[in-house]
């Protein structure tokens, strides 16, 4: 690897290591002004005596530093409401959400770059008109109006469960495993897909236009080659650099969990267990779990950082 490329992949590392430790302190910090939690009930003497375990009855600086201490060694303390270490249940609750972010990652971009390869070449089709309407709808629907439809489509028809994880019997193949997680995946990954295939459609669709204006493109044109050859091998490279630009924010947050897909679809993942941390106000698993989050936003973005240097050798010249 090159000097320059070296040079910004290292200052996009340190970059992703300042987002996490950002993004946990100001959780951690806003959980604390927050109204008291239902953790430790409710009982004076219990509450009095757990806040002295936890050790969060002494002044707030001095708790930041010794968190900030254990956290620099991995140790990001114990939960107050399930009585467990916060890296520990971080970790479980990261995999379901790894699964349905990678997998709706897979089914947006499958839907999205095509669709927008196809809306952008051919500006008149009806088709490519219509499909740039339903892009335009859907990107307006709030994530809790599209999940509940999808709801309610699964529970009319049965085609696929209503979310949730599924119980794998004892005695299942790999095979039958595979078939059940992922007829209980769809669902949940095709809610947290549409948004992002949408995105992915109207930003290709317009870096495919431009590209195709591009002389060299019109030149490829004008010497006889194949319509779709020149869009679908020249054009599309040309193209890329915009969508892999953003592609790492959209990496990023469909590894970080949809916070309203997970709870509506019953989908134990981080969304969900950072909103019963939030609701017991359960100070590090909620600086847990927002590191977590932010560390695939992180990973996003370094992955788009690599993407661009691969499509852009140009990157080397402005590291």
């Amino acid at each position: 690897m090159q000097t320059g490329v070296r040079r910004y992949l290292l200052r996009r590392a340190g970059f992703a290591v300042l987002l996490v430790f950002a993004v946990s302190s100001a959780s951690l910090l806003l959980a604390h002004l927050a109204p008291p939690g239902d953790a430790f009930g409710t009982d004076p003497a219990v509450l009095a005596a757990e806040r002295h375990r936890f050790g969060i009855d002494r002044p707030i600086g001095e708790q930041y530093l010794d968190w900030l201490s254990r956290s620099l060694r991995f140790d990001f303390g114990e939960s107050m409401r399930f009585h467990r270490p916060v890296a520990a249940l971080v970790r479980e609750r990261a995999a379901n959400t790894a699964l349905l972010g990678l997998s709706a990652l897979g089914l947006a971009t499958a839907i999205g770059l095509p669709l927008g390869v196809f809306t952008g070449s051919r500006a008149r089709d009806p088709l490519a008109i219509v499909a740039r309407a339903a892009s335009i709808v859907i990107l307006s629907t709030p994530s809790l109006v599209t999940s509940l439809v999808l709801l309610l489509v699964a529970s009319r028809t049965g085609w696929f469960p209503a979310g949730g994880l599924p119980r794998i019997p004892l005695d299942a193949s790999v095979l039958d495993t595979v078939a059940i997680t992922t007829r209980h995946l769809f669902l949940p990954a095709l809610a947290v897909a549409l948004p992002i295939a949408a995105a992915i459609e109207r930003l290709q669709s317009r870096a495919i236009h431009e590209a195709l204006e591009e002389p060299c493109i019109i030149a490829a044109l004008a010497r006889g080659v194949p319509r779709h050859r020149v869009v679908w091998r020249h054009a599309l490279r040309l193209s890329l650099k915009p969508v892999l630009a953003i592609y790492g924010i959209i990496i990023g947050s469909a590894l970080s969990g949809s916070f309203v897909v997970e709870i509506v679809m019953s989908w134990t993942g981080l969304g969900d267990l950072m909103y019963q941390a939030l609701q017991s106000r359960d100070l590090y698993l909620v600086a847990g779990c927002a590191a977590a989050g932010s560390f695939g936003l992180a990973v996003g973005i370094l992955l788009s950082d690599l993407a661009l240097v691969a499509v852009d050798p140009r990157v080397e010249e402005s590291a």
